[in-house]
């Protein structure tokens, strides 16, 4: 893999992977320490990838990163071949509408919508993935379904229910069917199943990978829960990986 790149500020030539990372030194403030220091971090197209990290480790610094919600300032941060820290802040919230799914830790769920409006949030905001929806199933609506039923919440007394009417479980499911809607490429977890019992989690666990096989997306999954990585593809230990001199300040 090259580690130049182009002229035009496209990522290198062969360079198709999801999420590549180089030469990062992130801080928050310019005279701050820098919290989160990374020399490559690779992830591929349609891998599953649990990185496992305690409190403090730079979890949360580089969801954000990868989201386009925080900018490097040093190093380069490339997803699907852009290089977010290179856009400006309106270029990465659109990139992160049409490309990033995002399952939170707390789900951030609309709680006056149903279910099934809950789940086709994303093609309010991203005409790239309503035309992706449509290409799966004949409307949204059926699209939204097609995800529930996959994601075991296949009750049709569910689907109108507002979302606080649900169990936490119930809730995790839309979450999740939210984040897969219109197929984006990189689907981001944020210790989701923390608020769930062991078997709940492998389950939940299996049938997101199920559906990301399904729809090609890559999946970064992070969690402090070490018990999960032997359902992943491939751990990295970010506090293994992340150089920075003090990790104290890093963030979840």
């Amino acid at each position: 893999m090259s580690d130049g790149t182009t002229a035009n500020g496209q990522a290198p030539a062969g360079d198709a992977a999801v999420i590549h990372i180089r030469d990062l030194a992130f801080r928050w403030q310019p005279r701050d320490p820098v919290v989160l220091a990374l020399d490559e971090l690779v992830v591929e197209r349609g891998e599953q990838l649990f990185i496992e990290g305690p409190s403090g480790s730079g979890k949360s610094t580089l969801l954000g990163l990868l989201a386009g919600v925080s900018v490097a300032r040093q190093g380069e941060v490339w997803v699907l071949e852009q290089r977010l820290d290179a856009m400006g802040a309106a270029a990465r919230d659109h990139f992160r509408a049409h490309h990033i799914g995002y399952i939170f830790q707390m789900f951030n769920l609309i709680p006056y919508l149903s279910m099934v409006d809950n789940v086709t949030l994303p093609c309010r905001f991203s005409t790239r993935r309503r035309q992706q929806a449509l290409q799966r199933s004949p409307s949204l609506e059926a699209e939204a379904l097609r995800l529930l039923r996959h994601l075991d919440m296949d009750e049709p007394a569910f689907h109108r229910r507002p979302v606080t009417a649900l169990s936490v479980g119930q809730q995790q499911r839309v979450a999740a069917a939210r984040a897969l809607m219109g197929s984006p490429e990189l689907l981001i977890a944020d210790e989701p199943t923390s608020a769930l019992d062991g078997d709940r989690r492998e389950s939940f666990l299996r049938l997101l990978f199920d559906e990301c096989r399904a729809s090609g997306s890559t999946l970064v999954f992070v969690s402090h829960d070490r018990s999960l990585e032997g359902l992943f593809q491939r751990t990295i230990r970010l506090a293994g990986i992340n150089g920075a001199v003090t990790t104290s300040a890093a963030g979840g």
